[in-house]
C-alpha cells in the first residue's frame, strides 16, 4: 500500500500520521527504510540481533563505518562497544563525533511512536507559547533523527547493528551506477546464476553483467564489467558497452560505444556513435569511503558525471556525447560536451 502524506511531516512525523495502518495488522515489530540508500539489507540479522540485546521495546538502527571527514555528512552514533547500545547520536555534526554513521534502515516496534507522540506533544506546547510563528510551523513535522534518536540516545532503549556488508546513498542518478555495481558484485556472491557467462556464440562478457531473458545481443558485442541490459534492449554488432545501465526496449546500433552510462527506455544510439561519462566513485584506495554527493554545477560549470539520456532519446550515428544529460524525447543532431539538453 502507498500512504502519502498531506505535507511533508517529515521521517518521524509520515510514519506517526500513518501510525493506524502501520499497527492494524498486530505487528510486533516493523522496519522502516529511506529509500535513497542501497544495501544488503541484512534486516534478519537486525532481527536476531535485536533479541540478543535490549528488551522487547528496543529499537536498532543499521550503522556502518565511514571516513572521519565523510561522517559529517551523515548522523554520527557513539555506541557502547560491549554492549552496541547508543549512547550519543549528532545528525550531521559541525565536528567530527564518530565513524560509525545512520544507514537510514530502523527495526522498530509500536513502542516508538510513544515517543514520537512526546515529541509531538512538546512542538504543540512551544508552538502555542510562540505566538510569532506566523502559522508556518506544524507540530506534526517531525524528524526521527534530530528529534527522536537524540533524544533516546543513553536510554537503554536505542541500539546499532554494525554491518561490514555494502552500504551507499543514492542522492544522484549517477550514483545509480555505482549501486548497480555493488548489487552486480553482490549476486556474483549470492546468486551468480542471474549473471551473464561466456557461452559459445554468446556475446563476450568481461566481469559482473545482467541480461534480461528477453534482450537481443549480437555475438560480436563486448559487455562489463557492470553492466546491465534491460528488457527488450537490441544490442547490435561489434557494441561495446561498460559501467553503464540499459533500460527497458532501448537500442544500439552497429559498433557503438556506450561508457558510463545511464540509457533510458526506448533510446536509440546509432551507428558509431560514442556516449560517455565520467565515473563519482568513492575513493578506491580508502575502504570506508562512501560516494560524495556531487553538486551539479561546479564554479559555474556542469561538473562531469555519469551521462545520462532520459527515455526516447534519439542519438545520430557517428557522433560523441560526453558528461552530458539528455532529457527525454530528445532527438540530437550533433555532438555535445558537458551539457543538459533540455
Amino acid at each position: 500500500r502507498y500512504l502519502q502524506e498531506y505535507a511533508a511531516l517529515g521521517t518521524g512525523g509520515g510514519i506517526y500520521h500513518f501510525r493506524d495502518q502501520i499497527l492494524s495488522g498486530g505487528a510486533e515489530a516493523f522496519f522502516v527504510l529511506n529509500a535513497d540508500v542501497c544495501s544488503e539489507f541484512p534486516l534478519q540479522e537486525m532481527l536476531e540481533f535485536r533479541q540478543r540485546h535490549g528488551d522487547a521495546h528496543s529499537f536498532v538502527i543499521l550503522g556502518t563505518t565511514a571516513n572521519r571527514t565523510q561522517a559529517l555528512n551523515y548522523g554520527c552514533i557513539v555506541a557502547n562497544t560491549d554492549t552496541q547500545e547508543v549512547q550519543h547520536y549528532v545528525e550531521k555534526p559541525s565536528t567530527f563525533v564518530s565513524e560509525i554513521i545512520n544507514c537510514g534502515i530502523y527495526l522498530f516496534t509500536p513502542a516508538i511512536f510513544q515517543h514520537i507522540g512526546e515529541v509531538f506533544q512538546r512542538n504543540q506546547q512551544e508552538l502555542v507559547l510562540e505566538e510569532s510563528s506566523n502559522g508556518w510551523q506544524r507540530a506534526e513535522v517531525i524528524r526521527l533523527e534530530q528529534d527522536v534518536f537524540t533524544a533516546l540516545a543513553g536510554s537503554g532503549k536505542l541500539y546499532v547493528y554494525k554491518t561490514d556488508g555494502f552500504w551507499s546513498q543514492i542522492k544522484s542518478a549517477g550514483s545509480a551506477i555505482y549501486a548497480s555495481r555493488l548489487y552486480l558484485n553482490q549476486y556474483s556472491k549470492s546468486h551468480p546464476e542471474r549473471l551473464a557467462q561466456n557461452k559459445p556464440g554468446g556475446p563476450v562478457i568481461r566481469g559482473n553483467v545482467y541480461i534480461h531473458p528477453t534482450a537481443s545481443i549480437d555475438s560480436t558485442a563486448v559487455l562489463g564489467p557492470n553492466v546491465s541490459i534491460g528488457e527488450g534492449v537490441t544490442v547490435g554488432a561489434g557494441v561495446r558497452v561498460r559501467e553503464s545501465i540499459v533500460l527497458h526496449g532501448a537500442s544500439l546500433h552497429d559498433h557503438t560505444c556506450v561508457l558510463n552510462t545511464i540509457v533510458g527506455w526506448d533510446s536509440t544510439i546509432g551507428r558509431w556513435a560514442r556516449v560517455e561519462g565520467t565515473p563519482s566513485d568513492p575513493n578506491p584506495n580508502d575502504p570506508y569511503a562512501k560516494i560524495d554527493s556531487e553538486t551539479l554545477f561546479r564554479d559555474g560549470r556542469l561538473t562531469p558525471s555519469i551521462t545520462i539520456l532520459g527515455c526516447s532519446v534519439t542519438i545520430p550515428a557517428e557522433v560523441v556525447i560526453l558528461n552530458s544529460i539528455v532529457l527525454p524525447h530528445k532527438e540530437l543532431s550533433r555532438s555535445y560536451k558537458n551539457q543538459i539538453i533540455l
